[in-house]
């Protein structure tokens, strides 16, 4: 009887267990060497090349921006503080500078 009362415990803790699981960003971000390792080996452009492809569409300043390795490559995340102060959070493709998305 008591066993019955608490079956419906496992799968509830097994769903708590596994969702953070799913929730967590899949991208992986560098370490600072890492970083240095992938721009000295053209893999990446400089940061200073990614900062200037968002600020051709927001005004702003950039406040945090991490080189990290997505499903197509590598890409800076950055996340900009815009003048009327939205944040923005950007992705630009590491390897060419296009801005891929920003919102």
């Amino acid at each position: 009887m008591q066993i019955a009362r608490l079956s419906w415990l496992l799968p509830v803790a097994g769903a708590l267990w596994v969702l953070p699981a799913l929730a967590a960003d899949p991208v992986r971000c560098l370490s600072p060497d890492q970083r240095r390792g992938a721009i000295a080996a053209h893999r990446a452009l400089p940061l200073s090349q990614a900062i200037a492809a968002v600020k051709a569409q927001a005004a702003g300043e950039v406040v945090r921006a991490r080189l990290c390795e997505g499903s197509g490559g590598l890409v800076y995340m950055l996340t900009v503080l815009a003048r009327d102060g939205k944040v923005i959070r950007a992705t630009v493709d590491a390897a060419n500078g296009n801005l891929l998305s920003g919102r």
